[in-house]
């Protein structure tokens, strides 16, 4: 079991250094044009910040579920692992990726977001694939 955890993190690690997909994690709090209304639900709302980190010997998040009020919501990724991660948001029309970041460091992926139910996720290519993900419910 060992053997294939040191496999995924090699590939992974070669994945990582073969190309920029960094395109798409342009200030991911700026870029959330996907959202109708940008700026006034966040005014009116307040804002909720979810806190989560990736697991430092494994592809997965240290929390698989997470919950949010309607309004703008931020994920807050800490990473502690010696692989590059980030976080985003998925779903109903929403797609926005935190800016990959490694060991130490912090992502952030931030829009307004109406009640419903929602994937976070690491964007890294083979991440999601690989289990790093779970589930974003709206209230």
């Amino acid at each position: 079991m060992r053997w294939m955890t040191l496999l995924a993190v090699t590939a992974v690690l070669a994945l990582a250094g073969c190309g920029s997909s960094g395109s798409k994690s342009s200030d991911s709090s700026s870029s959330s044009s996907s959202s109708n209304s940008n700026s006034s639900a966040s005014s009116s709302g307040g804002g909720e910040t979810l806190k989560l980190a990736a697991d430092k010997s494994a592809l997965k998040f240290d929390k698989s579920s997470l919950t949010a009020k309607a309004g703008k919501v931020t994920l807050e990724m800490e990473n502690p692992s010696e692989i590059p991660h980030a976080v985003a948001i998925k779903g109903n029309g929403v797609d926005v990726d935190g800016k990959t970041v490694g060991n130490g460091e912090t992502s952030t992926a931030s829009t307004d977001l109406k009640p419903g139910t929602y994937t976070f996720y690491c964007p890294v290519p083979g991440h999601e694939a690989a289990g790093m993900k779970g589930t974003l419910t709206v209230n």
